[in-house]
C-alpha cells in the first residue's frame, strides 16, 4: 500500500491503561522526535500525562506512526488542549497528521462538549492547526528554543 493510502488503526488511552510495550513506543516516538530530531532538551515527562487521553495511531504492522495527548481543560488551559502531536518520519506526507488532529478533536468536542480547544503550537505549524479551525492568539513566543503560539478553535 502506498503511503497516501496507509491505513491507520487508532486507539485511545487512559495512561493506566497502556501495557508497558505501548507505553514504551509512544513515550520513544516523542522523544525521537521532540528530543533528538528536534535537538531540544525539555521535560517530556511532565506530569500531564497521567490525567491526560492519548491518542495512537498503529499501521497494519502494528508499528506506532502518530500520537497525541489530550490534556483535559483547566490543566494547561482553561480549555482542553491537545498536544505532544508526533507523526513518524516514515509517515510524514500521508495525511495522517490530519487525520490525527482531526480524531482527537471529535473525541475533545464529545468529551468536553461546548469548551472550544487552545493549543501552544510549533509557530510553523500555523497554517496545519488554521486548517482544524484554529486561529492565533497573541504573539510568538520561545518555548524551549522553538518558536511557538497559541492558538484556540472555538467551541463547536
Amino acid at each position: 500500500m502506498s503511503k497516501a493510502g496507509m491505513e491507520i488503526t487508532w486507539r485511545w488511552f487512559e495512561f493506566d491503561a497502556f501495557d508497558p510495550h505501548t507505553l514504551y513506543a509512544y513515550l520513544r516516538l516523542r522523544q525521537q522526535v521532540f528530543v533528538i530530531e528536534q535537538a531540544c532538551i525539555y521535560p517530556d515527562i511532565d506530569d500531564l500525562d497521567q490525567p491526560s487521553l492519548h491518542l495512537l495511531g498503529f499501521d497494519a504492522a502494528g508499528t506506532l506512526q502518530a500520537c497525541l495527548r489530550l490534556v483535559p481543560p483547566g490543566l494547561k488551559y482553561p480549555q482542553p488542549s491537545m498536544g505532544r502531536v508526533v507523526i513518524a518520519p516514515a509517515a510524514r506526507g500521508t495525511g495522517i497528521g490530519h487525520r490525527l488532529v482531526a480524531e482527537a478533536l471529535r473525541k475533545s468536542d464529545a468529551h468536553y462538549p461546548g469548551l472550544g480547544h487552545q493549543i501552544g503550537a510549533q509557530a510553523h505549524l500555523a497554517g496545519f492547526y488554521g486548517q482544524h479551525g484554529f486561529t492565533q492568539l497573541g504573539d510568538a513566543y520561545d518555548e524551549d528554543g522553538i518558536l511557538h503560539i497559541d492558538m484556540i478553535r472555538p467551541a463547536e
